[in-house]
């Protein structure tokens, strides 16, 4: 069969042909329009289904068709009947576009464009607006999904899964641009990417504006990620945006709505003393999918690889007089002790040896189960659940996880960690927001250590609780608050408040938020103070968040009370989505051209147009994959193989390891260094070299460790936020021995490294 233009692997003509996407960033604010331009060569009316990955936190908030000079803006209509109004379109042969969320994860959308006459062309424009999240280094990150590796259906799973039709990324067969403008009342320092950027232009002096493109050739194996770095650091904001003139005073989107922008401070002698205590659960996906590459400049490094690694990190730094646990997951799920146990030298030991062995060997991902055993254990008394989840966050069933971390947000908090291109938004974002942790993403270049690192410090960091949030407004102005009550702070994390206000107030009039909450015992508070008066040139994009934040709420609660529902949840929701015109799990966008006179004739023929997805094997070309899979050793371009064999043979190869994570796993429980060969070769040094420079009256214990100490903070300070908090550790056991000759040492080491490390750098 000979085929010209665009083909799929099964060399059906691809509809799609290119997609544009423009986003304009204001401050933490997103605002992102994708411009999808179809086309049929074919010389029958199609129908294109095209199944792609947004933001889970998008607020969907304009759809609409361009056939020739025709512009047809599409309306949100409850689901069922848009889906009814989309079919009996097409079967009188109008054209007809359809836009819905997945009912199983918010983070899946399908358009469906119908009736594309032979020869004809369609323009669909998307626009949705979303808030960016703060990474450890300030940076706001924004990503666009162009990754969407299938979905795993867990097993006796209920309801229908979205169906995805993906190819390899190199054989995506549409083009993308994208073009970024940002502005903010700061100065933009600089724009960073896992892409090729073009330089990013400056519109004005103050810099305080700024565009960047993509490099032209972008190839679909991997999701565009920008991180936006201003020049001061993140201060707490209040955005208040005008009503809409058309809507009725007194609803959500005739009223105006505030948004808040918190970050906490919070009194640097709690912060100081940190916490000694918790019970860490660890929970790891091993499922096929975790044997991807973690990116393409780093062939040699599998995700699996990677999060082996970080865990022996992680499991090192932990704070003696604690108690852990480690659990892995894929079709089923094993642990490394029958219940969490006290953290010592023998519990240490047998969970890197553990830890050392694991490959990605358990089959599909069913990340439930495991969960709902950590949650059916009793906690530990005075030792708060601390749940930390790494996976590449590929499950279709999303929202019936997320719904299980809420149910038992009292008794832990959840941290998440999305491994890779296209892991779930939804899913590692959800984990954290109802578990009342932190979400991290770890793709292209980025160290999975330095994340992991800094959640630990969120979860050492003492709880806050008893957090209530007070408006004090003019008289005359009454406030309802649109988002969920806030259950987590962290130390310069933010924290985001919408509100309606309805009434009037002059315009210079003010309004004061106050966030009360405790922290170890010490009650504390910060307030904002801000102006009534609207921001201008904001449309209603706040409307449109503010909106979006409460949908997701009553979506939860319906989903809780599904069992003795009345309907009048799921109603309010339909209500809710329509008037503000975002999408919900409930709704969807419809548009039918009803200006085309003469019904399209003849059969409809269905395309689907394939998104993008990862190679599972490392570096292999696609032929290379498709002839292991005739030998059928695989199945071909399938990421999660559902498979239960656990094959022991399969132990992983470990490469020359990195002097860092040589040292650090040769780190004792309780903080301290043995001085042995091992230790000598990870320093880079002999026993002899060793033995003959350590002063006479120190104890080798004592050595080894003061050793180790000089060697990070001499050779690895680009890595401290890695090591530190195992370096706190061998500080406070070099303390505890009250060591006679510790300047000595230092000397001795000093002169042992060629370096002149002071003793208080090195905090002894």
């Amino acid at each position: 069969m000979n085929c010209c233009g665009l083909i799929t692997v099964q060399k059906e003509p691809v509809p799609l042909k290119s997609i544009e996407v423009e986003l304009e960033v204001r401050d933490h604010v997103a605002t992102v329009v994708s411009t999808l331009n179809y086309e049929n060569k074919e010389d029958k009316p199609l129908e294109a289904v095209f199944v792609f990955p947004l933001p889970g936190d998008a607020a969907v908030c304009h759809f609409s068709a361009k056939i020739g000079q025709t512009q047809i803006v599409a309306e949100v209509k409850e689901k069922q009947e848009a889906r009814e109004e989309y079919d009996d379109a097409l079967s009188s042969g109008q054209q007809a576009f359809l836009l819905e969320e997945s009912e199983q994860s918010p983070d899946i959308f399908t358009l469906s464009v119908g009736s594309l006459p032979p020869g004809e062309s369609a323009s669909i424009r998307l626009e949705y607006v979303t808030e960016l999240a703060v990474q450890a280094d300030d940076g706001l990150r924004f990503c666009l999904p162009a990754v969407l590796n299938p979905r795993y259906q867990p097993q006796g799973s209920g309801g229908a899964s979205v169906q995805v039709t993906s190819v390899p990324a190199s054989l995506v067969p549409y083009s993308l641009s994208f073009s970024a403008r940002v502005s903010s009342p700061r100065p933009v320092s600089k724009v960073e990417s896992n892409c090729s950027l073009d330089p990013l232009q400056y519109v004005n002096t103050e810099q305080t504006q700024a565009t960047v493109k993509l490099a032209a050739g972008h190839k679909f194996d991997r999701d565009v990620e920008l991180l936006i770095f201003y020049k001061d650091a993140h201060q707490p904001t209040a955005v208040v945006e005008a009503g809409q003139a058309s809507a009725k005073p007194g609803s959500l989107m005739g009223d105006p709505v505030v948004m808040l922008s918190l970050y906490p401070e919070f009194p640097q002698s709690v912060m100081s003393s940190g916490a000694s205590r918790g019970e860490f659960v660890l929970l790891l996906d091993r499922s096929g999918s975790m044997d991807c590459h973690t990116s393409n400049s780093k062939p040699q490094e599998t995700r699996i690889g990677s999060a082996r690694d970080t865990l022996l990190l992680l499991l090192k730094s932990l704070p003696m007089g604690c108690y852990f646990n480690i659990y892995s997951f894929g079709s089923r799920y094993e642990h490394i002790f029958p219940k969490s146990m006290e953290y010592s030298e023998k519990t240490l030991e047998e969970a890197v040896k553990k830890v050392e062995e694991m490959t990605a060997n358990l089959g599909g991902t069913e990340i439930l189960q495991p969960l709902k055993h950590i949650y059916s254990q009793p906690c530990i008394p005075n030792q708060p659940r601390q749940l930390f989840v790494f996976t590449d966050g590929e499950v279709s069933n999303t929202k019936e996880v997320i719904n299980l971390v809420k149910k038992n947000s009292g008794s832990h908090r959840c941290f998440s960690f999305g491994i890779g291109e296209g892991a779930s938004s939804a899913l590692i974002n959800g984990l954290a927001k109802e578990g009342g942790g932190h979400a991290q993403f770890i793709t292209g270049n980025a160290r999975m250590q330095p994340k992991v690192m800094q959640s630990l410090r969120f979860a050492l960091q003492p709880a806050v609780v008893d957090i209530s949030v007070t408006w004090d407004l003019p008289k005359g102005v009454s406030v309802t608050v649109l988002s969920p009550p806030i259950t987590a702070l962290f130390q310069g994390q933010r924290s985001l408040v919408y509100a309606q206000l309805t009434g009037e107030s002059s315009e210079a009039a003010q309004g004061c938020v106050t966030v009360k909450y405790s922290l170890a015992g010490h009650p504390s508070q910060n307030q904002l103070h801000f102006t009534l008066k609207p921001a201008e040139d904001t449309g209603l994009t706040v409307h449109g968040l503010g909106a979006r934040t409460l949908i997701r709420s009553l979506e939860m609660e319906e989903r809780e009370n599904r069992g003795q529902r009345d309907g009048g949840v799921k109603k309010k929701v339909v209500e809710l989505s329509v008037q503000s015109g975002v999408s919900s799990s409930f709704t969807a966008f419809i548009a039918v051209n009803k200006g085309n006179s003469e019904p399209i004739q003849g059969p409809l023929v269905h395309r689907n147009v394939p998104t993008g997805r990862l190679l599972r094997s490392l570096g292999a070309s696609p032929a290379a994959y498709v002839a292991c899979s005739r030998s059928g050793s695989l199945a071909a371009f399938d990421d999660d193989v559902d498979d239960d064999t656990d094959d022991k043979s399969a132990m992983p190869t470990q490469p020359c390891r990195d002097p860092l994570l040589q040292l650090v796993s040769l780190q004792k429980a309780s903080g301290c260094w043995l001085l042995d060969p091992a230790l000598a070769a990870a320093l880079g040094k002999t026993s002899e070299e060793l033995d003959k420079s350590k002063p006479a009256s120190v104890n080798q214990e004592v050595w080894a460790t003061i050793l180790a100490l000089i060697w990070l903070h001499a050779f690895k300070t680009d890595a401290k936020e890695e090591w530190e908090l195992l370096a706190m550790k061998a500080v406070s056991w070099l303390r505890a021995q009250n060591a006679p000759c510790v300047e000595e040492c230092v000397e001795a080491g000093n002169t042992l490294f060629g370096c002149e490390m002071q003793k208080n750098v090195l905090g002894l």
